[in-house]
């Protein structure tokens, strides 16, 4: 081969160079000259190297679910803890601990299937880290299931043995063990995907848990509710939760803020504000025009839980397209 003629790896570079010049982007297609910088990304290209800037969650449907039955399990705990001591009917109490126990059955095995193997979930219980939600998560969902399921079992062993003290103290101490983690439950998610990267979660953290707890207070009276329970109190509690769910709607409408799109735009804008009209202002008119309509309360009670769950899929979702979004979007 003559020397003056460019081998190939000559010929393509100089071609990169052409276009380069032409279409202001710099390519390499891999191909890197001795002693040349690190090549440039491309301006199209969302993140380093064409690379996104953040990595999106990967969690799968077992989340949000998980989510949403650990905020109405530990609701219910602590509305059937207060229940009992306001001297409520004891069918209400008893039903609130089956709530909470049925859902700290469930609870496990979904955050366990998202990790993907049990001994993970395990791993998380060897060493305490109060600086790690994460780690305050897994604690407090094995203390809550042990004490939920205590405190039911109790319950089931009282009927039957015509209620010995000794089972009700129990019972009872089980219950106040069960509604103390049950707080922490329905509120450690929202401070949990606030403590990431996510622009949309971390710029809301302060919001997320008081936004969480509501929803999963709503959902549990709703629960209560369409069991049966149509006490005044309960009605009044549902009624707060919507309220502060309107609030909390109204509140986020309003920022003038670029990294919220997420939450008002495409599909998960959509599922996000589906989830907080049906929790917020639905159940709130409903309840503050018909108090006494059955059928009313039980639209409400309906529309509350499912509100609830759309509500965790949503955030879900809108951190997925926060992540993507570019970074002129993401600053708060």
């Amino acid at each position: 081969m003559d020397e003056s003629t460019p081998s190939p790896k000559e010929q393509r570079l100089q071609q990169l160079r052409r276009e380069a010049a032409t279409t202001g982007e710099i390519r390499t297609d891999g191909i890197t000259p001795a002693g040349s910088p690190l090549p440039a990304r491309e301006p199209r290209a969302g993140g380093y190297y064409g690379q996104p800037m953040l990595k999106a969650p990967v969690w799968t449907w077992e989340v949000p679910a998980y989510f949403f039955v650990g905020g109405v399990a530990g609701a219910a705990a602590a509305v059937g803890a207060v229940a009992r001591t306001m001297g409520a009917d004891p069918a209400l109490v008893r039903d609130a601990r089956w709530i909470a126990a049925a859902g700290a059955i469930v609870s496990p095995p979904l955050l366990i299937a998202d990790l993907g193997r049990p001994e993970r979930f395990l791993n998380m219980l060897r060493v305490f880290k109060l600086q790690s939600p994460m780690s305050v998560g897994a604690w407090t969902l094995a203390a809550f299931s042990s004490a939920a399921g205590a405190a039911a079992f109790a319950e089931l062993i009282e009927t039957r043995s015509s209620g010995q003290v000794p089972v009700r103290i129990a019972g009872n101490a089980a219950e106040a063990l069960a509604a103390a983690t049950g707080v922490v439950l329905a509120t450690y998610t929202g401070v949990l995907i606030g403590a990431t990267a996510i622009p949309l979660w971390s710029q809301n953290v302060r919001v997320l848990p008081i936004h969480f707890g509501a929803s999963g207070v709503g959902a549990a009276v709703s629960l209560l509710e369409l069991l049966g329970h149509r006490n005044r109190a309960l009605n009044r509690l549902a009624l707060g939760a919507a309220a502060v769910e309107t609030m909390m709607g109204l509140a986020l409408e309003g920022r003038e803020d670029p990294g919220l799109d997420a939450l008002r735009h495409g599909a998960s804008g959509g599922i996000t504000r589906a989830g907080g009209v049906l929790s917020g202002p639905v159940p709130l008119a409903l309840r503050v025009l018909a108090p006494r309509s059955s059928a009313a309360r039980t639209i409400a009670a309906l529309s509350t839980i499912a509100g609830s769950l759309l509500t965790r899929i949503g955030w879900i979702e809108a951190g997925r397209e926060s992540a993507r979004a570019p970074a002129s979007a993401q600053a708060p």
